[in-house]
């Protein structure tokens, strides 16, 4: 009997789950997707997947086309205002559904729009906020037997705020080995369009983090951000450092029967 049947016994029997997959995991990183529904539907959610989502309309707002982004909010609303919980495998777009929703449905001035969103947000959760916050759970009956750091994102740790929550969630994964991470909280440099704009720091400041990275002795570099993780990827990649990067949800799905 595993500890997480002792402790929780399925703590998230009878909730419905909607999953926002985010763009970049639907046309990047399925697996991310997979893995998040293979971890609720293990912890007893019942997660549905609506087909009429898009975008969170980030790109557009974070590059002044407020405009143009309000197709994908109401797309959001339209997508999962019916929904009891909203989980995002991202900070970065979670934050963008909570901080940047509200605001554009308050300057476009549709009011029926605007307390549909306001509605919305707190139901709106990136992943380790839902599992600790909502199913009040840590030991999630993860096993990856290796040694891993993990990467704070920028828009998780300062938009979000889900401080050590996925930390609390990776010291239960079973054979796992956190190794900390020296000045965690600073930037990897990706920024969205940041790196196409100011490629040359954006470099820079990735090369500082994986340094940072190459001195923990990690296996696999975790974060809850796959952009940040392409990103990084790539420079460890380049520099053939063996470094892995995968997402939090990837490490919390996998089990002992996994291999």
């Amino acid at each position: 009997m595993t500890e997480l049947t002792r402790q929780t016994d399925r703590p998230g029997e009878g909730v419905r789950v909607a999953l926002f997959a985010t763009c970049i995991n639907d046309t990047l990183y399925p697996g991310t997707a997979r893995a998040v529904v293979t971890l609720l539907e293990r912890l007893g959610c019942t997660v549905e997947f609506p087909l009429t989502q898009t975008c969170c309309g980030q790109p557009f707002t974070n590059t002044g086309y407020f405009d143009e982004a309000m197709g994908s909010v109401r797309t959001f609303v339209d997508s999962f205002a019916d929904q009891d919980h909203v989980v995002v495998p991202s900070g970065s777009c979670a934050g963008s559904i909570r901080e940047q929703h509200p605001m554009l449905a308050r300057r476009h001035g549709d009011q029926g729009l605007t307390a549909e969103v306001q509605q919305l947000v707190p139901r709106t959760r990136e992943l380790s906020e839902f599992l600790v916050d909502v199913l009040k759970v840590t030991d999630v009956g993860a096993y990856f037997p290796h040694r891993v750091t993990y990467h704070p994102t920028c828009h998780s740790l300062r938009v979000c705020h889900v401080g050590d929550r996925p930390l609390q969630l990776l010291q239960q994964v079973r054979g796992l080995t956190l190794a900390p991470l020296a000045e965690a909280d600073q930037c990897c440099g990706f920024g969205g369009t940041f790196a196409v704009k100011n490629a040359d720091v954006s470099v820079s400041m990735g090369g500082d983090k994986v340094r940072r990275v190459l001195d923990t002795g990690a296996e696999y570099l975790v974060a809850g951000d796959n952009s940040c993780l392409t990103h990084l990827g790539g420079l460890l990649s380049r520099q053939r450092t063996g470094v892995r990067p995968i997402h939090l949800a990837e490490i919390l799905a996998s089990t002992e029967e996994d291999g």
